[in-house]
């Protein structure tokens, strides 16, 4: 994949979306959108049009896009996110549906669509999912019957099935369909308006009420052969498997955009809400609950954020477990900062004028599409299960070194700390493996769950490092400096530490009927000793937020 734009481009592109935004989606219209349960195609074609041209992002050059990258994509949902997630949505799924041609087809298909896309701003839906499938793409029901012409030849396809929760379903002019060919799972792009090709009524949704999802049905639906993404059969599931890393990234970038979004309502607020005789900006019972702890979990997403873009855009592979991780992290900090946006508000959070509730509701689907927080889980601890049993339990020793290295040249970014939940994740993975605990699902799950934070804390250490050491990535957002994002970080390895190790003793001692031999295996003492200085890092960054002190 390509590197993408420059910092001048992107940073341009942003303000024109905001611009956009302003001007055509001002706060009053998408609190009546919401209600209506209305999607605005005119504005989102305008969109993804000539007025603002959205789509050209993920076009490759060569097709007469601007060829951005993962980290350019990333920055451009969070801002979405930020403005309407439903609205988002119904731009996200063209950057889905074409996913299948830019990394499957054959150069004449990417030139057919691409370059159409390009100029006329159609509209695309991403039809895998099945009613009955769910995030089970090898499960799916739809097939593709080959249709023969003279000699045998393949000439055709006729689709048959059923298609769920999909978004632009209603609207799209373009659809990527997964189906089961004869050779295995297969994608094709079907047009609108193709004969036995239908859609049902929009969903009635619990948020991101501003997209159109809506259930599809194909009988008998003829395409040509080559409408076959790449024109070979049984190729599907590799494709969808070739962008799991890169459109699991965009889903994280919508929860951080739809979680600052809450903040950003809540900081203002507080900060002239006068409670027992002074703004709630300066109760540290108010901050330190629902502003400070959801502000960092949001960065540390970030920094994993960031750190996979840059390394899609350096071509270092699919990185689905990179994705996933990053989406986890993402989507649950969005959802808990949106709560605690509307208990930051009270009353006034409750209500629909002040937005809040809004945005969460908006910001759960996060947690369920392009792969539920269980599939999550289940995808990262089985992917680093593998890689525990390869290094013969040294992947996460490895792991906590390379943050004590860290750590002796950047001492105050919390590295020491994050290394701790590293050696602690490595000792619970080996006692999990040596006690056969692998066997419970659960701790599947808990172990996911566990590998995330601890694989967060040292990336939020590396980002503040390279903040203090002035290596960021130079497109990256500059909110926070060095010492905010230094505190900031050791505030989640903290977090991330103590969580590795109680959770590790409540499940996998629980399981194993030896939790006081865990305590020592995990260096607790060491643990419950690093959370000195937890709460003075929570005042510095409570200041810094509400511009109390410089970062």
């Amino acid at each position: 994949m390509s590197r993408g734009l420059d910092k001048e481009t992107l940073e341009m592109t942003l303000a024109a979306i905001q611009e956009f935004a302003e001007a055509r989606l001002p706060q009053t219209r998408l609190l009546e959108l919401d209600a209506r349960d209305e999607f605005p195609e005119e504005t989102v074609r305008a969109m993804c049009g000539a007025d603002l041209g959205i789509q050209l992002l993920f076009i490759p050059e060569e097709y007469e896009g601007m060829g951005g990258g993962a980290f350019d994509v990333y920055r451009v949902c969070e801002v979405m996110a930020g403005i309407d997630l439903g609205v988002a949505t119904g731009v996200l799924a063209t950057f889905l549906g074409c996913d299948p041609i830019v990394f499957g087809g054959t150069e004449q298909q990417k030139k057919r669509w691409l370059t159409r896309i390009a100029r006329e701003g159609l509209l695309m839906a991403y039809g895998a999912t099945e009613p009955e499938a769910g995030s089970d793409l090898a499960a799916l029901k739809t097939t593709a019957t080959p249709v023969m012409g003279e000699g045998g030849k393949v000439t055709g396809y006729r689709l048959n099935g059923n298609k769920q929760w999909i978004s632009n379903g209603g609207v799209a002019d373009l659809y990527s369909i997964l189906a089961l060919a004869p050779g295995g799972p297969t994608w094709f792009v079907l047009e609108k308006g193709a004969a036995g090709f239908s859609h049902g009524k929009p969903e009635d949704k619990h948020g991101i009420r501003a997209s159109n999802t809506a259930a599809l049905s194909l009988s008998d639906v003829h395409v040509g052969a080559d409408c076959m993404v790449g024109e070979r059969e049984g190729e599907g599931l590799i494709h969808a498997q070739l962008v799991f890393g890169y459109t699991r990234l965009m889903v994280a970038a919508f929860g951080l955009g739809a979680g600052w979004a809450a903040l950003d309502r809540a900081i203002p607020y507080s900060a002239g809400r006068i409670q027992a005789g002074g703004p709630l900006s300066e109760k540290q019972g108010y901050t330190h609950k629902l502003i400070v702890p959801h502000a960092v979990r949001l960065e540390a997403s970030r920094a994993f954020i960031e750190e996979t873009a840059d390394r899609i855009d350096g071509e270092e592979g699919t990185l689905n477990t990179e994705g996933a991780i990053s989406k986890y992290l993402a989507s649950e900090a969005g959802n808990m900062a949106a709560e605690a946006g509307i208990q930051a508000l009270g009353g006034y959070g409750y209500t629909r004028e002040y937005v809040v509730e809004k945005i969460k509701r908006d910001a759960r689907i996060t947690m369920i599409y392009e792969g539920t927080s269980e599939i999550m889980e289940m995808t990262i601890c089985r992917d680093r299960w593998q890689m525990h049993l390869k290094t013969h339990g040294r992947y996460y020793h490895d792991q906590a070194r390379r943050a004590e290295e860290l750590h002796a040249r950047q001492p105050g970014v919390g590295a020491d700390i994050a290394a701790l939940g590293s050696h602690a994740l490595a000792e619970l993975m080996e006692m999990a493996r040596l006690q056969r605990l692998t066997r419970h699902q659960h701790i599947l799950f808990r172990l996911g769950e566990l590998i995330a934070y601890a694989e967060a804390a040292c990336s939020f250490a590396r980002r503040a490092a390279a903040a203090a050491e002035g290596r960021m990535n130079p497109k990256a957002p500059n909110r926070f400096g060095p010492g905010a994002l230094a505190a900031m970080s050791r505030i989640f390895a903290r977090e991330a530490a103590m969580k590795v190790a109680t959770e590790g003793i409540r499940w996998i001692g629980g399981a194993s009927g030896a939790p006081s031999e865990l305590e020592k295996r995990l260096q607790l003492p060491l643990i419950c000793q690093a959370q000195s200085g937890g709460l003075g890092d929570m005042d510095y960054v409570a200041d810094v937020l509400y511009g109390r002190q410089s970062t």
